[in-house]
């Protein structure tokens, strides 16, 4: 059996580009991420954008303006959303049920924070037996008080290849 893939899209929603703490280079964020898109339709690959929602009163509350996807990589009919609110995509979500559903045993990770929530689903998603392949370059987080973006992206490329292949985005769909 051959594996389904899936192109996994993490927490990409409005607010992590706000002006005033914009997450580290969004704009080639989008761009990679765009690019896996349009070549995951064309291989009629399923997308699946998991959405952060958080408590009322906070930037990203279901419904407010910063919980949307961000619209340069709108989800379309036939793509699924599935809401979660803590880092692991899987806890108390539909996700491994959607992956069930449609085979999939195989899961191309894409998203924000890297630290976080990106590496949080890609542990997860290995130790339920799945296929990872994180997108080098198509995730990204923030500057903390220790290190900077850059350095924790390249410090979670490397530790997580434990869990996932670590693959540049142009090297995906090869």
């Amino acid at each position: 059996m051959t594996n389904k893939k899936a192109l996994i899209i993490i927490d990409v929603q409005l607010e992590m580009f706000n002006e005033s703490n914009p997450v580290f280079q969004g704009d080639l964020l989008l761009e990679k991420i765009n690019n896996l898109i349009s070549r995951a339709r064309g291989l009629e690959m399923p997308i699946i954008y998991i959405q952060h929602s958080e408590r009322p009163g906070t930037p990203l509350e279901k419904g407010k303006p910063g919980w949307v996807i961000h619209p340069s990589v709108k989800p379309e009919a036939n793509d699924t959303v599935i809401e979660k609110t803590t880092p692991d995509s899987f806890y108390n979500t539909r996700l491994k049920e959607e992956l069930d559903l449609r085979g999939i045993t195989e899961l191309i990770m894409t998203g924000i924070q890297s630290e976080v929530c990106v590496d949080t689903t890609c542990r997860r998603a290995f130790s339920q037996g799945y296929k990872v392949t994180l997108v080098s370059d198509a995730h990204s987080t923030w500057n903390t008080n220790h290190l900077s973006a850059e350095q924790i992206i390249n410090h979670h490329n490397n530790v997580l290849k434990w869990f996932a292949e670590v693959v540049e985005s142009e090297k995906i769909f090869k």
